[in-house]
C-alpha cells in the first residue's frame, strides 16, 4: 500500500510539473518572449551555398554579390583578402606563423602598435605581449 501511495505521488508531481511547464511556455509566447533563438519562427530566406560563390565556372563578378565571403576571386573561390590568412592582401599571399591578416597586411598582434592584441586596436605608446603599454 505504501509503495502504491509513493508511486501515485510521483505521478501527480510529474503531471503538475508538466502542466506548469506548458503554462509557462504559453505565457512566454503570449508575451512575445522566444525560448530559443534556434527555434525562432522568424522566416528568412535560406543562405546560398558556398558553391554558389565558386568563381571558377562563373564570372568573378559573382564575388561582388551580397552574402559573398569576399570580393576577390582566388583559385576559383571568393575570398576576403582583408582578413584571410591564406590570401592576405592579394591572392596566395600566406601570413607566416604567428602573424594574422589585419586589413590586408600580415601583422604580429603581440608587437604591432596599430594592431595590438586584435586588429585595429591602436596603442598610444608601445604594444607588448598583445597589451598596450604593458610593463612600462
Amino acid at each position: 500500500m505504501r509503495k502504491a501511495a509513493v508511486a501515485l505521488m510521483a505521478i501527480a508531481l510529474a503531471l503538475a510539473l508538466a502542466v506548469a511547464a506548458a503554462g509557462a511556455g504559453a505565457e512566454a509566447e503570449a508575451v512575445g518572449v522566444r525560448r530559443s533563438r534556434f527555434l525562432a519562427s522568424k522566416k528568412s530566406p535560406p543562405p546560398l551555398p558556398l558553391s554558389y560563390y565558386n568563381c571558377r565556372r562563373k564570372p568573378p563578378s559573382v564575388c561582388l554579390e551580397r552574402g559573398s565571403p569576399g570580393a576577390t576571386c582566388c583559385k576559383g573561390h571568393c575570398v576576403d583578402t582583408r582578413s584571410s590568412i591564406a590570401h592576405c592582401g592579394r591572392c596566395h599571399h600566406v601570413c607566416k606563423h604567428g602573424k594574422t591578416c589585419c586589413g590586408g597586411r600580415c601583422v604580429d598582434l603581440r608587437k604591432d602598435r596599430k594592431n595590438c592584441g586584435d586588429c585595429f586596436v591602436h596603442c598610444p605608446k608601445k604594444c607588448s605581449f598583445g597589451m598596450c603599454d604593458y610593463a612600462g
